[in-house]
């Protein structure tokens, strides 16, 4: 079993910042894939960013630009800088992570952007 435990969202003005993290545990082995995904009311969850084992990082389009993932193998962290946020950035971002056992998924952290 794989525990995914999401930190670091909140309330942010915009054209603010902040940075979510993301710690696994549990049964863990290499994960191909950890990254994070959103979802805003009545919409489907979006890729925001993603990165490989190996450094390779893919953002979706709204991240381009702005927002930055990193990732620590050996702490199995996952974390993602956000800048110039703006109020269409509110949803709840999930992290999520993907070895041969499957995909795993956060309970969620609600970032919201409004003044």
């Amino acid at each position: 079993q794989v525990q995914l435990v999401e930190s670091g969202g909140g309330l942010v003005q915009p054209g603010g910042s902040l940075r979510l993290s993301c710690a696994a545990s549990g049964r863990i082995y290499s994960f191909w894939y950890m990254g994070w995904y959103r979802q805003a009311p009545g919409k489907q969850r979006d890729l925001v960013a993603r990165i490989t084992d190996g450094g390779s990082a893919a953002y979706g389009d709204s991240a381009k630009g702005r927002f930055t993932i990193s990732r620590d193998n050996a702490k199995n962290t996952v974390n993602l800088q956000m800048t110039s946020l703006n109020p269409e950035d509110t949803a709840v971002y999930y992290c999520h992570a993907k070895n041969g056992y499957g995909d795993f998924w956060g309970q969620g952290t609600q970032v919201t952007v409004s003044s």
